[in-house]
């Protein structure tokens, strides 16, 4: 095994305690540290967990290869540029910045400098989606809710770039077709944005999606629905959970107790239900150690920074169309 990547993170909120203890267990990195500009609960956090606090940006930067950028949405594209100039290879939390334009700056810099980014899009480690992925054809209707019970943290933008655009990603990369059209409402009931945005979005290649998402529910709810030709796929990110039906041609001499279809043709189709196997992993530390994969083996990251700015651009057309 490669030597362990020097990584170093900024921001030690809720989220990045978390990536700090994941990238302190991998042994694809060596975590020199982190930097927060909460000087207090920065040195709280090393004195409980051992974690060395730099208490300037700059100086943690200079000893890592590889920075993971965990803050809110506002110093992403700041953050990013900087380290990205300074030859450093970038992991950065979604969305990947607050505009577009920000975001293709980015991209532009990656293909310039020809170093590595990845956004964390975490649903596309999800063990649910990744069971049924292979399932997934060409689904021509597609049906997302992504319900949350309200929390403060994330209100700094709207529902869509908090919650919808992890369905936005995905579905933009199960498509794989150009957006001709988005139609949306929103409601704002708690914060100064919305907390509750249903949109609908409709592909060159005929392909729809109606995406459903709120913070102020009364339970959570992370559910995919996918139909395609002769199939109905479900994916139930919250509870790990999937569902497959499937329809093919009926046997002449089915079972008895066979579940049978018949069209107005006479067309007869038979049902079946699988049950693919969901694999248990840690989604967060999938994508982190995939991210190490693409930096030693210079291949491309799963979610790239072009991915992610394709989510973004849309999620800012659901947001202009309330």
């Amino acid at each position: 095994m490669k030597k362990p990547l020097h990584i170093g993170v900024l921001g030690a909120g809720h989220l990045g305690k978390i990536h700090l203890r994941l990238l302190a267990e991998s042994p694809r990195y060596h975590l020199v540290g982190f930097y927060d500009p909460d000087t207090q609960a920065g040195k709280a956090l090393e004195a409980a967990h051992g974690y060395r606090y730099f208490d300037e940006q700059q100086a943690l930067l200079d000893a890592c290869a590889v920075v993971d950028i965990v803050t809110p949405t506002l110093y992403h594209h700041a953050l990013a540029k900087s380290c990205l100039e300074q030859g450093k290879h970038v992991f950065i939390e979604k969305p990947i910045t607050t505009t577009v334009e920000e975001a293709d700056e980015l991209v532009a810099l990656i293909h310039a400098t020809g170093l590595k980014g990845q956004v964390g899009h975490v649903e596309r480690f999800n063990p649910a989606f990744k069971a049924v992925q292979e399932n997934l054809g060409k689904p021509m209707f597609i049906e997302s809710h992504r319900l949350a019970e309200f929390n403060p943290r994330g209100t700094d933008v709207s529902v869509v770039l908090d919650l919808m655009i992890h369905d936005i990603d995905i579905i933009l990369q199960t498509v794989q077709s150009k957006v001709k059209s988005v139609s949306a409402s929103g409601v704002a009931v708690v914060s100064e944005t919305p907390d509750i945005a249903n949109a609908r979005i409709e592909f060159d290649n005929g392909a729809v999606a109606n995406l459903t998402a709120s913070r102020i529910s009364l339970k959570n709810m992370r559910k995919l629905r996918f139909f395609q030709k002769e199939a109905y796929i479900s994916v139930d990110f919250f509870s790990k959970k999937v569902e497959v039906v499937k329809m093919k041609n009926a046997p002449e001499d089915h079972d008895e107790f066979a579940l049978i279809l018949q069209n107005a043709e006479g067309v007869k189709k038979q049902i079946y239900f699988d049950s693919p196997t969901v694999n248990e992993s840690n989604a967060i530390l999938e994508e982190l150690e995939t991210f190490a994969d693409a930096i030693e083996q210079d291949t491309a990251p799963i979610v790239s920074f072009s991915h992610a700015t394709e989510a973004l651009r849309v999620a800012d057309q659901i947001i202009a169309a309330f």
